[in-house]
């Protein structure tokens, strides 16, 4: 079975690098361009892992976050928060609204498979 993970963040060029990666590992992945567009993308859908950046329009990776949890479908996915922010405060501030992990930018592209791998097999 393939394993779909939703690939939430901004930046297109971003959003291509993980797709790519994830796909070459053989991961199906859905692109959604900021929080919203990713919360409406995940109504509807099971994923098994959702990957998100944290500062985006409209709405932000931690306030998806906990829209997610907020769903019965999604109380138990995975999802892993991929920015730029590093500082502890925000780490914890992840943790609370929900995050299983988090990864800072600019990213390894094989960590991120080890990562995904480790998580959802």
């Amino acid at each position: 079975m393939i394993r779909t993970i939703l690939a939430v963040d901004d930046s297109a060029t971003i959003r291509q690098m993980v797709a790519f990666t994830l796909k070459g590992a053989g991961y199906e992945v859905l692109e959604a361009s900021d929080g919203q567009d990713g919360l409406e993308k995940a109504k509807g859908r099971q994923v098994s892992l959702v990957l998100t950046d944290q500062n985006m329009p409209r709405m932000d990776g931690l306030t998806m976050i906990r829209s997610l949890r907020g769903m019965p479908e999604y109380r138990s996915v995975p999802i892993l928060v991929l920015t730029t922010e590093s500082g502890q405060d925000m780490k914890a501030r992840g943790k609370a609204a929900g995050a299983t992990g988090w990864l800072v930018k600019p990213f390894d592209p094989r960590r991120l498979v080890d990562v995904v791998k480790k998580i959802i097999g």
